[in-house]
């Protein structure tokens, strides 16, 4: 039971590195984020589900309405403006790498199972290798996502005073985050298919074993 081999022990820190990382990223609003230098910024900073205003007007003036605070980028009061704050990058950024946590929690969850069943379970191979896929297509989901967001999240078609804008720790954290999902999962498919040879291996010496056995039973020759 549990990690025995270092590959394992590998397969399973990095899995639970990455998902600190992640959750954190996943969760916190800077992404994006105010250098600081403006007195009255009308953005402060943003993350994948909050974004924080102040003093800002709609773009296109139809509303004479400006937000000022902190709210989740999906609140009623932000609709009006929605076409501008949710451009169909950062919708994109949004859905893949909400698809990589979702896959990450699901191979959290096998990694869990995996440290608690037997090596000799008949669907040992099957657990060590639907976790290592999961994990490697959330490190194909999560990394698109934060180059996607690296190339146009400071772009100066987006939030206001963009000179002024610059990536945030939550983004920091979100980049070896996912790059950290790679070797997990590759650490994990090694780990199957040696497993795989190594059973083969066994079955191998077994019938070689009762072939030989069966040789002396009937008299045969054991020379090879």
């Amino acid at each position: 039971m549990g990690a025995r081999t270092k590959t394992a022990k590998y397969a399973v820190g990095f899995t639970f590195g990455s998902f600190v990382l992640i959750i954190i990223a996943f969760s916190t609003p800077y992404w994006l984020q105010t250098d600081g230098e403006l007195e009255e910024p009308k953005f402060t900073n943003l993350g994948l589900w909050e974004l924080c205003l102040s003093n800002f007007e709609d773009v296109h003036r139809f509303y004479d309405v400006r937000f000022s605070g902190c709210m989740w980028i999906f609140e009623e009061e932000y609709y009006i403006i929605h076409d501008f704050i949710l451009p169909p990058f950062f919708i994109t950024v949004q859905f893949f790498f909400t698809l990589a946590f979702t896959l990450l929690l699901f191979s959290v969850l096998l990694t869990l199972l995996f440290l608690t069943c037997s090596k000799d379970h008949e669907r040992y191979m099957l657990l060590l290798i639907t976790n290592g896929s999961s994990l490697v297509f959330a490190g194909v989901c999560a990394t698109f996502s934060v180059i996607l967001f690296g190339c146009y999240g400071d772009s100066r078609d987006w939030m206001p005073n963009w000179e002024h804008n610059n990536m945030g720790w939550s983004f920091a954290l979100a980049c070896p985050g996912s790059l950290m999902l790679f070797p997990a999962g590759i650490l994990f498919l090694i780990e199957a298919r040696r497993l795989k040879y190594k059973r083969l291996n066994e079955i191998g010496s077994r019938d070689a074993a009762y072939s030989l056995e069966d040789r002396r039973r009937y008299g045969g020759h054991t020379d090879i």
